[in-house]
């Protein structure tokens, strides 16, 4: 089983910024984490502030791939872009929140990907990118 986590901007500064809504752990430190976890599933890791490299990903693994965890961040709310590319694809994806983005500001309430996903999952912290990927493993159980 492969399954693909997707990062989109300025999360490469997790653990960094605003750790009081992102907490203080780097995404490599949790990552490592998820690895140890998951030994008998490959799972890749990508991270990008640039909209269309995020959607060249989607592409890239979209078809041979489990599944795919997308935490698109800001683009979640703006672009219409990611959200085609979800929908284009076959492998299932589930778009991850670290905060829950409803108890934040109004334009973070409306996502253009979460129609295209199989689920979404916010306000968790990091261990939402954990319930992403156990439900994939379900999914692909059934």
């Amino acid at each position: 089983m492969k399954i693909c986590i997707i990062n989109g901007p300025n999360l490469n500064l997790l653990g960094k910024r605003e750790t009081s809504i992102y907490g203080s752990k780097s995404f490599e430190t949790y990552f490592a984490d998820l690895q140890k976890k998951h030994p008998t599933v490959g799972i890749h890791y990508f991270q990008s502030n640039i909209e269309g490299e995020i959607i060249d990903m989607l592409h890239e693994v979209g078809f041979d791939f489990d599944g795919i965890v997308l935490n698109a961040a800001a683009y979640t709310h703006t672009s219409i872009g990611i959200g085609d590319a979800v929908k284009a694809i076959r492998t299932n994806v589930v778009e991850v929140h670290i905060s829950n983005v409803l108890s934040r500001e109004d334009y973070r309430h409306k996502s253009y990907i979460a129609p295209n996903c199989k689920g979404l999952i916010m306000g968790f912290g990091l261990h939402g990118y954990q319930l992403a990927i156990e439900a994939l493993i379900a999914s692909n159980k059934d």
